[in-house]
């Protein structure tokens, strides 16, 4: 099944009540290069360690500021629901952030950059009623077209047997395929909050143009940032900057996800029509949730404190 594959209702189970799951990680054994011998394809994703934590930080901020203007209940349980999950995809991944420290590659002037995008470029503003409203309505738009993308890269990770094949740890691909599950399975509530609080087309194409091309520039630069400040590549690469064929050959092989359909998640969120629902699969996120070693122990645990705060 294909990250781009349009499924249909039938295929997909009832409407989930989203909840988060309590998930913990043990990076002990774990290698900074996690793709054994490909440290490239291994930074590419790792880039999304650096940018994700302040970003859903920034993503349930934002959220509970527009918690008041929901009028209808069920997008209210969802939008709750969805600010769950994002804060412990926010922690989750802080948590590698360490680990990257404790092999000697210190992520912190590149996160500081991050922070600084989130909170300051993006962060309040204090505006008259009007123009805050309009400031949240922005905020939304953007996130409904990153939340497009991070569901485009769930569904991917959800797929990527490559990466089985190529000995990933499997610690990681269980974080990063968790995290997919999750972003799978809430795809729809970011573009359903945005309809039902602004729904402009025009500031939903423009949001989505700035987006891409965020994402695209960051992407690019921590990658840069990565290979250039990773303890056990120094003289390894010739010192060179990593290139845009690297990334066409090692997602020609599936270890990162491929331009291409990078690309097309463009015209894809913008043709008319559009909705979340339609692309990936919500029944194959479930079955994942329902084997991924730490949402199984955080299910497990949950049921633990549970009978044991019973009277």
């Amino acid at each position: 099944m294909t990250a781009d594959a349009t499924h249909s209702p039938l295929d997909e189970p009832d409407r989930l009540v989203l909840h988060a799951r309590d998930v913990q990680f043990d990076w002990s054994r774990s290698d900074l290069h996690w793709i054994p011998n490909e440290p490239f394809a291994t930074h590419v994703i790792n880039v999304l360690h650096l940018l994700l934590p302040e970003g859903e930080r920034w993503f349930v901020e934002v959220f509970k500021q527009a918690v008041p203007h929901i009028t209808d209940d069920r997008l209210r349980e969802d939008v709750l629901g969805f600010i769950g999950q994002e804060a412990v995809h926010a922690e989750a991944h802080a948590g590698v952030l360490d680990h990257m420290d404790a092999h000697g590659l210190d992520p912190t002037p590149y996160v500081e950059q991050i922070a600084w995008l989130f909170r300051i470029v993006l962060g309040d503003r204090d505006l008259p009623p009007g123009r805050a409203q309009s400031w949240l309505s922005t905020r939304l738009a953007i996130i409904a077209g990153i939340e497009h993308y991070t569901a485009v890269l769930g569904q991917w990770v959800l797929d990527a047997k490559e990466l089985d094949a190529a000995g990933a740890d499997e610690t990681m691909l269980d974080l990063l395929r968790w995290h997919g599950a999750e972003e799978v399975e809430h795809r729809a509530v970011a573009h359903d909050l945005y309809t039902h609080i602004d729904g402009g087309r025009t500031r939903r194409t423009v949001a989505m143009a700035v987006a891409a091309g965020a994402l695209t520039t960051l992407w690019v630069r921590g990658v840069r940032f990565l290979i250039a400040n990773d303890p056990y590549l120094k003289g390894r690469i010739d010192g060179r900057r990593p290139k845009a064929s690297w990334a066409l050959r090692d997602g020609r092989r599936g270890l990162i996800p491929h331009v291409g359909r990078l690309a097309r998640a463009v015209p894809e969120y913008l043709r008319r029509g559009y909705h979340p629902s339609h692309h990936g699969s919500t029944a194959q996120a479930v079955a994942y949730l329902a084997l991924s070693p730490a949402a199984r122990a955080a299910e497990s645990a949950e049921r633990a404190a549970t009978r044991k705060a019973a009277p």
